[in-house]
């Protein structure tokens, strides 16, 4: 995400989610879990899309319930075409979960008691509005058993049509 609005979900993160669950700054997941065998095909992958694809448009269009969380929705025709490009590439090697349809969304909660994540709902509800969110680039990330790491990082580079 762009600077502003990386500060803004990252902030909400640290003041409501879990310490010690909350291993990664926010972000918005295209896919859950990649074969790490993938790595480097991914890799390349990223490169492509990055060179020829411009700044996806986005919006963030609600603030809803987790149940034991919260999260915003993220609408982006773009980014969904991003994460179809990748699902086509490696179509026979993704999860169940990764199959179904994609629900973009950054959480800011996750994990805590049903009452708690009520209240930061309607606290968060009360005065959000629709707005975009600038998308600045694409990540893969290894999942280390609770802190990630990051495995590589692209800027999108392509012309605005």
């Amino acid at each position: 995400m762009g600077a502003a609005d990386q500060r803004y979900f990252d902030a909400l993160r640290r003041a409501h989610f879990p310490p010690e669950r909350n291993y990664l700054s926010a972000h918005i997941t295209l896919f859950h879990h990649l074969p790490p065998s993938l790595l480097e095909e991914l890799a390349a992958l990223f490169r492509a899309i990055a060179a020829d694809t411009p700044p996806p448009r986005a919006a963030v269009s609600a603030v809803y319930s987790l149940g034991r969380g919260v999260a915003f929705r993220i609408d982006s025709p773009d980014l969904i075409a991003i994460r179809a490009r990748i699902a086509d590439r490696f179509a026979g090697l993704l999860t169940p979960q990764d199959q179904a349809a994609p629900r973009l969304h950054v959480t800011v909660q996750n994990k805590v008691a049903p009452p708690e994540a009520r209240a930061l709902l309607a606290e968060l509800a009360r005065d959000f509005r629709p707005r975009p969110v600038e998308i600045t680039g694409i990540a893969a990330h290894h999942y280390r058993g609770g802190p990630w790491e990051a495995a590589f990082a692209r800027n999108f580079r392509g012309p605005r049509t």
